[in-house]
């Protein structure tokens, strides 16, 4: 096959512990998942959930025991870090129940959803998408993909598991994944039915309250427990 232009290299996740790497399809992210980061953002109560994707390449891939570089986006004062769970698709599907999720699940790795917050609340106010806020370059950093039985033995979905996030070694964000408004099980039973699943996707599932704004120099260090750290340099 002949292409007009070389194609870039596929977007892969190192998988801890293996010499493989988790080719990545699409990137779905969970808004508003955890109910004190709900409240911050000035809303309450269980709505449905909804989703959001930021492009494959916007994933800034960092191994493991290293610190990755994120530049600070242009045109923005106001980028917020959140830390989240990320779960990999390793079985696609469409109307996955919530009962049968668990088996589609490769594994789980630390990521971070970079925010330009005010291009995010102006589009907001403007009802307008959030591609500009959430869909940039080098907006998702991620550390490597551990395999699900290592985390969640048993066949089920990961249920609980404490989540944190530093920030030039001041805690900023500590929850635990028991605390998602959907969980694991429910958001991939939401998604399937939106969109058919495909082996390499992922889905960034949310994050914590105490998401607040990061300057270039900082250096950002968040974890889930069982599944891994991730260290990010914002430059």
């Amino acid at each position: 096959m002949s292409f007009v232009f070389t194609p870039p290299p596929q977007a892969a996740v190192p998988v801890a512990g293996a010499g493989e790497r988790f080719p990545v399809n699409r990137v779905y992210c969970v808004g508003r998942n955890y109910v004190e980061h709900a409240k911050e953002m000035g809303f309450t109560g269980r709505e449905p959930p909804f989703f959001f994707m930021k492009p494959a390449d916007a994933l800034v891939v960092v191994p493991e025991g290293s610190t990755g570089e994120a530049p600070y986006p242009p045109a923005t004062r106001d980028l917020h870090h959140e830390i989240e769970l990320v779960v990999a698709i390793g079985t696609g599907g469409r109307n996955i129940a919530a009962a049968d999720a668990a088996r589609h699940i490769y594994g789980y790795a630390v990521g971070l959803d970079l925010t330009r917050r005010d291009l995010q609340g102006e589009a907001k106010k403007l009802g307008r998408p959030w591609e500009i806020g959430k869909a940039f370059d080098h907006s998702a950093p991620i550390g490597p993909i551990r395999k699900a039985a290592e985390v969640a033995p048993g066949g089920q979905a990961l249920s609980a598991a404490a989540i944190w996030l530093k920030v030039n070694g001041a805690v900023r964000q500590s929850s635990d994944v028991s605390k998602l408004i959907w969980n694991i099980a429910e958001t991939i039973e939401h998604l399937s039915k939106y969109w058919a699943l495909q082996p390499g996707d992922l889905i960034f599932t949310g994050t914590p309250e105490g998401v607040a704004a990061v300057v270039a120099g900082d250096l950002l260090e968040g974890a889930v427990e069982g599944v891994g750290e991730l260290k990010v340099r914002l430059t």
